[in-house]
């Protein structure tokens, strides 16, 4: 990992620690969890732990759990080709001697976690070596208490845990991560500096999506100002900033669903990102803690099955 990806984790003690942590693991064969939310740099930071091992010149994988639960089966396990009907490796195979890293582990289905964890603790018998990464945005601990996360797989993938403080905690590093992503994405001949106002608006805003987001809208900015400085003006952050940070399934679609429904789907969204405290989320949506309590009752008694299981 090069110095600048380093600089956009910030200096707070929390970070600093848990980048400690990432090298400290990195020569070890142990497995690694990693926790943050969306945006946060999780698959950075394991990707630093693969380049600081002795794996940095072998495979490094990334399978992202909460694609389609058979896509995501037959990438870890390997599949049969229907029209060639030539077999395909999966990652735990392609990736021997390297690191695979499963991202949003929590996405994978019940039955296949159990299926998982067992092939995962016969891997020496077929002569892999894999160092395993998981990440996630959700405690774990808490959805294995409540039966939504097979204990088995936990306890293999979280002998060494990483959490990641989320941006809006960090001010310090705020000004720093804005100030050095200016400078990347400036070409050689343009220097550009924030304003006294717009450092204040980035300050104030809560990056839902971090370091993600934060990326998103200074380029916007650089595009927008015509000077050598970035004004308050030239920032774009809100909800329209919010709404174009979501992932791509979720924005699937989203003109052609009913305002009900995109309803359900932000407040949905609000309580994945913050594993599910509705404080946090009620204040990410800009609603009361009681207003939020009713839609989620609502939702429950019509037999959503994601909020009939929120705890």
């Amino acid at each position: 990992m090069d110095t600048l990806n380093l600089e956009l984790f910030g200096k707070d003690p929390k970070v600093q620690k848990a980048i400690s942590i990432a090298r400290n693991v990195s020569v070890t064969k142990a497995p690694v969890l990693i926790v943050g939310e969306i945006g946060i740099g999780k698959k950075v930071l394991a990707q630093f732990i693969h380049n600081s091992s002795n794996r940095l010149n072998q495979p490094f994988e990334i399978i992202d759990c909460n694609s389609d639960p058979k896509f995501a089966e037959n990438k870890i396990l390997g599949y049969r080709d229907e029209s060639t009907g030539r077999f395909i490796k999966g990652v735990l195979e392609v990736a021997n001697n390297g690191t695979v890293v499963f991202a949003n582990i929590d996405g994978l289905e019940d039955n296949f976690q159990k299926r998982l964890h067992k092939i995962l603790n016969e891997l020496d018998d077929y002569d892999i070596d894999i160092r395993i990464i998981a990440t996630t945005t959700k405690n774990l601990s808490k959805l294995v208490g409540s039966g939504r996360f097979y204990r088995g797989l936990f306890t293999y993938i979280s002998s060494n845990s990483i959490s990641l403080p989320p941006l809006r905690e960090r001010v310090e590093d705020l000004e720093t991560i804005s100030n050095h992503l200016i400078y990347d994405y400036c070409t050689d001949d343009r220097e550009l500096k924030l304003s006294t106002d717009a450092l204040g608006k980035i300050l104030n805003h809560y990056w839902t999506h971090n370091v993600k987001e934060l990326k998103a809208v200074i380029e916007n900015s650089i595009a927008n100002c015509n000077d050598d400085i970035i004004t308050e003006e030239d920032l774009e952050i809100g909800e329209k900033k919010t709404v174009d940070m979501m992932s791509e399934e979720d924005n699937e679609g989203i003109r052609l669903m009913s305002l009900k429904e995109a309803e359900k789907l932000l407040i949905k969204k609000a309580l994945i990102h913050t594993s599910e405290n509705r404080t946090q989320a009620a204040k990410i949506l800009g609603v009361s803690i009681r207003t939020l309590r009713n839609k989620i009752n609502e939702y429950r008694n019509n037999g959503n099955a994601f909020f009939v299981n929120l705890r």
